[in-house]
């Protein structure tokens, strides 16, 4: 079964050119062990290590990823004439099954996903600087599934992250980010979320690119004047698979490919105002399109037009935000946490059929989707 590829281990296990996985038996929902003995081939001494990493090919497990812990104790068995190690584990822990972000990102959009993902507005800001790396590599330990950033020129026309067009607010410098290079940009230091002076730096796309590479999906924002940019970027860090770019506004599809060399095999969003008469006519225009996700905003749930995103039912893909109420009708994240009424807030919108939720409180929401067997 697994034929084609060579499984990665534990530099304790790297000699092991490959494994037969008598222990694996394929279900609809994953893999399940089935025995606890596992047959390798190769020559074996010694091993002092307490877990073992198996990377699965990728037809067979989505590029998911299984974590062995050995709770107990190896017992080994050598078999001079075959050369092949028996290897019984006591105890199999999985500790996780996970599919890698691109695959997660194919699921949602084959239609068939009943999760709903979680975006961290600016990464873990209340933790980190927002669009750090810091604020990205919290994300991805605490396990939400994407991350939104937004992107700005500098003077040299690097793509860097930072969502004002001034760095006043979020650094401890002035100015417009246009009116240095990437280099200059670098000198300067991010404040955290109370206004203070951190050792964080201003990254560039390239760097939180590099960084989520295989480990979280990102959402680019802010950077549809320069749309050609953010692709190059993506190109150049090979992650255009694992990234939501935003196109605009209110943006027809046609007006957006007329200005735009939009490459086939990115995946796009667009904003729409549900208050506008427009609103159907924008969604309709990108139904050529098999990779758009459509984020309605609305500063009140009383709009006609909410009945169309409802009859939507996911198709297109919706994303919907619980940042603050002018974006959700009310139904924020600080209802939802400060006042405790979740099912009015983020339950409310999830009625909407979203398959991602963009907040400002992403580990609780995690929880409450978590609960109600909305994500893994």
């Amino acid at each position: 079964m697994f034929d084609n590829e060579t499984l990665r281990f534990e530099k304790r296990f790297s000699r092991f050119a490959r494994i037969i996985p008598t222990l694996i038996n394929s279900r609809r929902t994953g893999f399940k062990i089935r025995r606890k003995s596992v047959r390798f081939q190769g020559n074996f001494k010694s091993c002092h290590s307490n877990a073992l990493e198996l990377t699965f090919p990728k037809q067979q497990l989505n590029g998911g990823l299984i974590l062995l812990r050995i709770n107990h104790f190896f017992q080994f068995c050598m078999k001079t004439s075959r050369s092949i190690l028996f290897l019984v584990l006591n105890t199999i822990t999985i500790i996780s099954l996970a599919q890698t972000p691109a695959e997660k990102l194919k699921t949602v959009f084959k239609g068939n996903n009943k999760q709903i993902l979680v975006a961290a507005h600016r990464g873990d800001w209340r933790n980190a600087p927002e669009n750090s790396l810091n604020a990205l590599y919290n994300s991805i330990r605490k396990g939400f599934d994407i991350m939104e950033l937004d992107v700005k020129m500098s003077k040299d026309s690097q793509m860097v992250v930072m969502h004002d067009n001034t760095i006043d607010r979020t650094t401890n410098a002035k100015g417009k980010v246009g009116d240095y290079t990437l280099e200059e940009l670098k000198k300067f230091r991010l404040k955290n979320g109370l206004g203070r002076v951190t050792e964080n730096q201003i990254p560039s796309m390239s760097e939180m690119m590099l960084a989520a590479k295989g480990k979280i999906l990102i959402n680019v924002d802010k950077g549809n004047d320069h749309l050609d940019l953010v692709f190059k970027v993506l190109r150049e860090t090979s992650t255009i698979d694992q990234a939501i770019v935003n196109v605009g506004d209110d943006v027809p599809y046609g007006d957006l490919k007329a200005k735009n060399n939009i490459p086939q095999d990115a995946y796009l969003m667009v904003v729409v105002n549900v208050k506008k008469n427009e609103m159907q006519d924008i969604i309709k225009s990108y139904a050529p399109n098999q990779k758009i996700i459509v984020q309605p905003i609305f500063d009140t749930d009383t709009l006609t037009n909410l009945k169309t995103i409802k009859e939507l039912n996911g198709k297109p893909l919706i994303w919907l935000n619980s940042l603050w109420p002018s974006l959700n009708g009310g139904h924020d994240d600080d209802r939802a946490v400060e006042k405790g009424e979740k099912e009015e807030s983020w339950g409310w919108l999830i009625n909407y059929h979203p398959v991602i939720l963009q907040t400002d409180r992403p580990a609780e929401l995690l929880i409450y989707l978590k609960e109600r067997g909305l994500h893994h």
